[in-house]
């Protein structure tokens, strides 16, 4: 048998409850005259038959046809005002929900000025409020009895990070500048996910970046171009690497004394094996630089363009004399080294 309610109220004492339905299951039975208790932080949206008739405020409120006026189509005759008909409250919780958390699941990969591509992950917090409670009852909650705010924080999440995503893919900057980007980060996330949350009749109130982090991939990377910015003598490194992994090696299969003596003879080795290798790299660095002095020694022939000497007087292509100046036959005027014709007459120099 249904339950037939004269007064109805309910109190949250979580504070985590965004919406409470009385009853929780089926409908119930309220009767004309029956009094609803709503509290300041709290709404009440009135149901029958699937459909919302009337929102009631902080208060008491009395059941009747003044208040809720379809009931007169749906009650009909009344008998003494004692005939009960079948609903549903949805008590909507409208304070602020704070310190909501926000994160990545996955990692967002990003372009990025200094390191060409990065992936991040991003977390924070955000605060929200119910703005229309009908709206949000009949969008998200529908039948349930209760529904709490981990309910639907994983639908919010995604919305957040849509936006987020959305908004770093414009911004243009490199990872190590996001840090001091943080309030414009997140207020432009707000702004751009206001909408999504007010189609389902959610206020979002604020929205905090607490870290925007590289992916520990990422960020091994980065070490590795720090460290390598920081090594200012490549022999000794190299020295020392080789020094060591021959060590471990040393240690590793050693036994006793004997062992430890060839770790010394290992390290030794290792030491050696570095400078050769350093020595071979000296050597290729060199052997790179000159050939790219010697590239730089030849100069183009004035005359016919080929490459020549530095330090030649004439061109062994052509032998036209380079530097200096030639005589014209015509004028004896000076004509520069390489000209076909004279500047001063036009006659054509040999």
């Amino acid at each position: 048998m249904a339950r037939v309610f004269d007064v109805i109220e309910y109190f949250d004492a979580t504070g985590r409850e965004m919406v409470h339905r009385i009853p929780e299951q089926g409908s119930g039975d309220f009767r004309i005259g029956s009094q609803v208790i709503v509290r300041e932080s709290q709404q009440a949206v009135f149901f029958r038959d699937g459909k919302a008739l009337d929102v009631f405020g902080a208060g008491r409120h009395t059941i009747s046809t003044a208040n809720v006026p379809l009931l007169v189509d749906l009650i009909g005759k009344a008998f003494s005002g004692e005939t009960p008909f079948k609903a549903e409250v949805y008590y909507v919780n409208m304070r602020e929900f704070v310190d909501q958390k926000w994160g990545t699941s996955e990692p967002v990969a990003l372009r990025d000025t200094d390191l060409g591509m990065v992936r991040v992950r991003a977390f924070g917090t955000y605060s929200m409020q119910i703005k229309d409670p009908q709206l949000f009852v009949n969008k998200i909650v529908a039948t349930q009895g209760l529904y709490y705010t981990n309910d639907i924080e994983n639908f919010l999440r995604s919305m957040l990070i849509s936006n987020l995503t959305d908004l770093l893919g414009g911004v243009g900057k490199s990872l190590f500048d996001l840090p001091s980007l943080y309030d414009e980060i997140g207020a432009g996330t707000k702004a751009k996910a206001q909408d999504d949350f007010n189609t389902i009749g959610i206020d979002l109130k604020t929205l905090f970046v607490s870290s925007i982090s590289p992916t520990e991939e990422t960020a091994k990377a980065i070490d590795e171009r720090a460290a390598m910015g920081a090594i200012g003598n490549m022999q000794a490194y190299l020295q020392f690497k080789t020094a060591r992994a021959v060590e471990q090696a040393a240690m590793a299969s050693g036994e006793g004394g004997g062992g430890f003596a060839q770790m010394g003879a290992g390290m030794g080795a290792g030491v050696g094996m570095g400078a050769m290798m350093a020595g071979m790299m000296g050597q290729a660095m060199q052997g790179g630089a000159a050939a790219a002095g010697a590239a730089a020694a030849t100069i183009p022939c004035p005359s016919c363009g080929n490459p020549i000497p530095a330090a030649a007087k004439f061109c062994n292509h052509c032998g036209a004399k380079i530097g200096g100046s030639m005589i014209c036959a015509n004028c004896k005027a000076d004509v520069p080294a390489g000209s076909k014709f004279c500047a001063n007459c036009g006659n054509p120099v040999e």
